[in-house]
């Protein structure tokens, strides 16, 4: 306790003290929680996986947890950015990110018909992972210089980022991906006050550009097709997910007792939700989608309090595509949508996604710490807000 005081006192003016009096530390704290219930859902899913291909029962488990550190280090670290840095950071993870993801194309391992992930010292990484978050904070500042100085064609040159790396995505191919980052542009878009007959023509082209995916991408249409009739394709891990929804009811079977495990096939990754109902059940489960809400409710409402433009529209859109992202692998678990191989943030077993979202939290910890020279409090919406101050 005297250490603490000592290193946190109000009275010592260390960046270490600043951080931890300035830091939002209700959601630093809902995001740890997040992280040890993706470890518990991780122990209770992985074991039957590992052993199913011929691992050890613990694999996944201990890399599981291996990650869980280095993503909380992460997430401190870039917490204690300021807006230059943040931008500094989300530029060169952008860059390298879009570099990486061009050499997957070519050299990265194929899975499933799809190359997604490049092998870079002895580990898979998923490239597009840094992308989105990078992208969501570049665009951000590129939309909020426009606003504030009229000759930066700010939109035009987030377009083209846009372009580039849903034109990347598509290639690789990964929709799911592509539909994240559209989305959290036209979110962005719809925060800046843009003018709705442009958030329609975008939410026009989505609609063509999944039309495009099923035309010409054989495993989208084989994935829409055993979705809306079941009889016609495969669609088993989607409707054995919400089976175990089911059959676990409010309370679950027990931890260790749950079946769904031994017969969904990525139990410990994209379907660990259903997993986790089968055995804690849906009382358990809700109270997980309650700590998502929470933590994405409160960076937009920590966003709205920020002064500075940049930070506002950035945080907001990290919030946003973290609460879409975790939505879109939560309605596949209950099979209201085709399933897009996303993962759960913090939840479903994947290094290189929980390295990403981990960095993505803390720049977003980092955009929405306190500044007692900052107030916000003209009590108007969001766009108005932004509006306002635009002008």
């Amino acid at each position: 306790m005297v250490a603490f005081d000592a290193l946190f006192s109000r009275e010592r003016k260390t960046p270490l003290a600043e951080w931890w009096w300035t830091v939002d530390r209700e959601m630093l704290f809902a995001l740890c929680a997040l992280m040890a219930f993706g470890l518990l859902l991780s122990f209770a899913a992985s074991p039957p996986v590992a052993e199913r291909i011929g691992l050890g029962p613990w694999h996944f488990v201990q890399r599981h947890a291996l990650f869980i550190l280095p993503a909380i280090t992460v997430m401190i670290v870039a917490s204690l950015f300021n807006a230059r840095w943040v931008r500094i950071g989300a530029l060169a993870m952008l860059a390298g990110g879009v570099v990486l993801m061009a050499l997957t194309l070519r050299y990265g391992v194929e899975v499933k018909g799809a190359r997604r992930w490049i092998s870079f010292m002895g580990q898979s990484v998923q490239p597009s992972e840094f992308v989105k978050p990078a992208f969501a904070i570049m665009a951000a500042w590129l939309v909020s210089e426009q606003m504030k100085r009229g000759d930066v064609p700010g939109h035009l040159l987030a377009i083209g980022l846009l372009g580039l790396i849903v034109s990347l995505l598509i290639l690789q191919p990964d929709v799911g991906q592509s539909a994240l980052v559209v989305i959290s542009y036209g979110a962005l878009l719809f925060l800046s006050g843009i003018s709705w007959w442009i958030i329609g023509i975008m939410g026009a082209s989505a609609i063509v550009l999944v039309g495009v995916a099923y035309l010409f991408f054989p495993h989208v249409a084989r994935r829409i097709d055993a979705f809306v009739n079941p009889e016609t394709g495969d669609n088993y891990q989607a409707e054995r997910a919400l089976e175990s929804v089911l059959e676990g009811g409010w309370f679950g079977k027990g931890p260790g007792e749950g079946i769904a495990r031994r017969y969904l096939p990525d139990a410990h990754a994209d379907f660990v939700f259903a997993a986790g109902a089968n055995e804690f059940g849906i009382l358990f489960c809700l109270v997980l989608v309650g700590l998502i809400a929470f933590i994405v409710l409160r960076a937009l409402v920590q966003a709205q309090k920020q002064h500075n433009l940049f930070n506002r529209l950035a945080a907001s859109a990290i919030a946003i595509q973290f609460g879409v992202q975790a939505a879109i692998n939560l309605t596949v678990n209950l099979n209201l949508i085709p399933p897009k191989g996303m993962t759960l943030p913090f939840i479903s077993y994947g290094g290189t996604s929980m390295i990403a979202i981990a960095f993505a939290m803390g720049l977003l910890l980092a955009l929405t710490r306190r500044k007692p020279e900052e107030t916000f409090a003209s009590g108007l919406p969001i766009r108005s807000a932004l509006r306002t101050e635009a002008s």
